[in-house]
């Protein structure tokens, strides 16, 4: 919550207030004039206001008992009560204040609006603070687990977002005109590139396993021309031809990936050093997208609440829609990482095994056109 300054304080320096500022002050004018307009603000609480000294005096306004009507009009009893309620949580308040705040009010009839852009400015803070933190958790190297963590996060995003949805009714053009960021860019590391060869080198060698791994897309490699070998040996698998690193070749020259700078000898080299298994590989890369996928969610939610224009339904609009993108991907990487059902008569997997074996490390980086990154 922001500091609210004194009306006669030097604020030439201080950036100038939102709306939300004024609907603050405007329905904290309407309560110390009109106590019993506090009925009309169901469901604000404290934690919605942005400014502190805002906040503290809120909780003491629904604290205390109301005032007499009569008695409110003729002396200032209540008003200094208030006063001296908030002040041990807001130092800076001042009786000139309360007053000010009175002034400022243009009609207290109208709290009930006021408390309303009062919370839908707070749906605008939680959710992109939920934003940041979807965007921090899916580039944290530390978590153990991340993609778990990450759908977590937008889980968590979605809950607020139904929530809100229950607070804020519709209303015709609800969907944003925000103009959204571009992609978030993914960083292509010398590793990551080495499970995308190495990927390509297993699923030619046991292309029966290809068959099974349609929650892998050419969208999810970081290389182009990885991708495109990608769509080359899959072809080949579920047409039922026969795959090897030749025939691989003959489906990447129909394709158009042979160039000047890309040479036959360079898609053998690609596709002929198998290590470990195409699943193992292929999670790795799906789930590198997933966390990519997660950040390009996060700054578009973020795009939404940054920008003033957007009605609360509109920002839970245009979330959903992001989140959408996300959860297509988290469909896939369940698919990927589910357990296969076991043979009959096999023993059940033990509680917390991990659906696939780790598989091996990496292995040292295979030759690649570099013309080609």
């Amino acid at each position: 919550m922001t500091h609210t300054p004194e009306p006669d304080e030097d604020n030439d320096l201080a950036p100038a207030p939102r709306p939300v500022h004024y609907a603050e002050q405007a329905l904290l004018g309407a309560l110390l004039l009109e106590p019993a307009r506090l009925a009309d603000t169901e469901p604000l609480i404290a934690h919605h206001f942005d400014s502190h000294t805002h906040a503290a005096l809120f909780t003491a306004i629904r604290t205390l008992p109301p005032p007499d009507p009569a008695d409110h009009a003729k002396d200032t009893a209540w008003l200094n009560a208030v006063l001296e309620h908030a002040r041990p949580h807001a130092p800076g308040l001042s009786a000139s204040y309360i007053h000010s705040l009175i002034q400022f009010c243009p009609q207290p009839k109208h709290a009930a609006a006021y408390a309303r852009m009062i919370r839908a400015d707070n749906a605008r803070r939680v959710l992109r603070g939920h934003a940041e933190r979807l965007a921090s958790t899916a580039t944290d190297p530390g978590l153990p687990n991340p993609a778990a963590a990450t759908l977590g996060m937008a889980d968590d995003i979605c809950r607020v977002l139904d929530a809100l949805a229950e607070q804020f009714a519709p209303h015709p053009g609800s969907f944003p005109r925000t103009a959204l960021p571009a992609d978030v860019p993914r960083q292509a590391g010398e590793e990551d590139l080495d499970e995308e060869r190495l990927l390509l080198a297993t699923a030619t060698a046991y292309p029966a396993e290809v068959q099974q791994m349609r929650w892998l897309t050419e969208a999810d490699f970081l290389l182009p021309l990885h991708a495109a070998l990608w769509q080359s040996i899959t072809a080949l698998v579920h047409r039922g031809d026969m795959v090897d690193p030749v025939t691989v070749l003959g489906e990447a020259q129909h394709r158009g990936l042979l160039t000047g700078s890309l040479a036959p000898k360079d898609v053998m080299v690609l596709v002929s050093t198998p290590a470990g298994s195409p699943e193992y590989w292929g999670e790795k890369i799906v789930k590198r997208a997933l966390l990519a996928r997660a950040q390009t969610v996060a700054a578009r939610i973020t795009a939404y609440t940054d920008d003033p224009a957007n009605t609360p339904h509109q920002l839970i609009t245009g979330s959903r829609r992001a989140l959408a993108d996300l959860n297509a991907l988290r469909t896939r990487w369940m698919r990927a990482t589910a357990t296969p059902p076991a043979p009959a008569g096999s023993m059940p997997a033990l509680r917390g095994q991990p659906p696939r074996a780790t598989g091996p490390p990496p292995q040292p980086a295979l030759p690649s056109p570099r013309a080609h990154r």
